[in-house]
């Protein structure tokens, strides 16, 4: 499959599985959410470049972790597991290619700010729903997130930052649904930010040390 015709059908079957395919049988509902992560997965692949290096294949990892924690979500904390250990994986593949600045590195602050505000409500929320276990999960799991979204930062490159960032939005609306208050719109809102966070980590693998893709701050 040449790549260029790629991006077109990974936003074909992820409209295809959002807004078409139904919720029940599950598993159908659940081959089609991980087809587009699939061929996310084969597109990293098409694109990596001649020289490949250990960020490159810790992103592909990380890649094929999230695809497990999206097969497997139904059991929460499997799920929660399988996607950490992604996330662990892309913040390696973002610290290999840190490329200092006093802006990106201020740009923590926000994102500890948001990280602690946004982690206080999710764990009161768990808290007074009576489900304690998970408040240890889900608060490892709110710092690698956000870990992972400022090392993405770090890397000053456009596609790692957007998709860094689309992540941890695509969790948090994913997460306040689920344990604090219903969001309209949830299913379309989280599948969208997911899918395009995935496919621009995915299509940065090329681009990765590459000085034209760099945010000079």
């Amino acid at each position: 499959m040449q790549v260029n015709r790629l991006p077109a059908l990974i936003f074909t079957m992820s409209v295809l599985y959002i807004f078409i395919i139904p919720f029940e049988p599950i598993q159908l509902k659940l081959f089609f959410k991980l087809v587009p992560m699939i061929l996310i997965m084969m597109y990293a692949f098409l694109k990596l470049p001649k020289q490949k290096t250990k960020t490159h294949w810790l992103l592909l990892i990380g890649l094929g972790f999230c695809t497990i924690g999206d097969g497997t979500l139904q059991w929460f904390v499997v799920g929660l597991t399988a996607f950490l250990i992604g996330h662990l994986f892309y913040l390696t593949s973002f610290l290999f290619q840190w490329r200092f600045s006093k802006w990106r590195i201020a740009c923590v602050l926000p994102i500890i700010i948001y990280s602690w505000l946004f982690g206080s409500k999710l764990i009161q929320a768990l808290s007074n729903s009576g489900e304690q276990a998970l408040i240890l999960p889900v608060s490892f799991y709110i710092i690698a997130i956000t870990s992972m979204a400022w090392f993405a930062i770090m890397t000053g490159n456009g596609f790692v930052i957007l998709g860094g960032i689309l992540f941890v939005i695509s969790d948090s609306i994913l997460a306040w649904n689920m344990f604090v208050s219903p969001v309209n719109y949830e299913h379309v809102l989280v599948m969208s930010t997911y899918y395009a966070a995935q496919f621009f980590i995915a299509h940065s693998i090329s681009s990765l040390g590459k000085k034209q893709t760099r945010i000079v701050w």
